[in-house]
């Protein structure tokens, strides 16, 4: 048994910012990174240690980071600026968080550069597209209309609709199936796949919702939230369950070595 197979692997997971606000009651004027309770979880469930990395605003730091970590998860969260695929925002609200774009760069460059074993999920699978050469729908239902709900803010994560897996994909092989059920939490995608990338699911509407890595690197990403999709969740037998996914991840990142 190898070392790596021994201990927990070390997961960084990148954060979400609440950027300073002089209006704010509690930290006032306090910029805050932070992890979602149960992302945490889901990764340490699957036998990770999940380490949610901050943005110190130092390449060098983000570097080292990366360098101590045995995966790297990015994050849902806030919009990507259309800056970063070349276009300017279609309404203000859509202006995306180039803050945190910056930060997600670094990370992602590191990673990609080392080889490390990297999972993006939602805002993250959107953001591996753009950072490899892709663009996005800025806004589904005006740039996209159709008959998909990709977002209820209402419902929130009890919105959901079906997928179909490519055959032999990474995905199939996690959920041994052609066809899942997840949650969908997004108004933007995935319009132009970026070539290092192969789309491995699609929604009922054709937009891509899942990818990998067109060569033998492990990169993965999803579309949808998984660690949304707990044993806790009242409807959980009804949908394709996050933790196996998790799980599939960290092992093959014991298995690349």
């Amino acid at each position: 048994m190898t070392t790596r197979e021994r201990r927990r692997l070390r997961v960084g997971l990148s954060c979400s910012i609440f950027h300073a606000d002089p209006e704010r009651e509690v930290f006032r004027g306090k910029t805050l990174h932070y992890g979602e309770e149960e992302f945490c979880a889901m990764v340490a469930g699957a036998g990770g240690l999940p380490y949610v990395i901050p943005d110190l605003g130092d390449a060098a730091l983000l570097r080292a980071m990366v360098d101590d970590l045995d995966a790297l998860i990015l994050t849902g969260g806030a919009d990507i600026s259309p800056a970063a695929y070349g276009e300017a925002p279609l309404r203000p609200e859509w202006a995306g968080d180039a803050i945190r774009d910056a930060y997600e760069r670094v990370l992602f460059a590191e990673a990609y550069a080392r080889r490390t074993p990297l999972l993006a999920v939602c805002r993250g699978v959107q953001f591996v597209n753009v950072a490899l050469g892709g663009d996005l729908f800025q806004d589904l239902p005006s740039q996209r209309p159709g008959p998909i709900a990709h977002r209820d803010d209402v419902r929130y994560d009890d919105n959901d609709h079906g997928l179909t897996i490519a055959a032999g994909s990474w995905l199939h092989g996690v959920y041994g199936a052609t066809e899942l059920v997840v949650n969908s939490i997004h108004h933007q995608g995935i319009r132009r796949l970026a070539a290092p990338l192969r789309a491995t699911a699609w929604a009922p509407d054709g937009l891509i919702e899942g990818v990998e890595a067109a060569d033998d690197r492990l990169l993965y990403g999803v579309q949808w939230h998984p660690e949304w999709l707990g044993a806790r969740h009242p409807r959980s037998h009804e949908r394709s369950r996050g933790d196996v996914l998790f799980a599939a991840f960290l092992d093959a990142v014991r298995a690349r070595d």
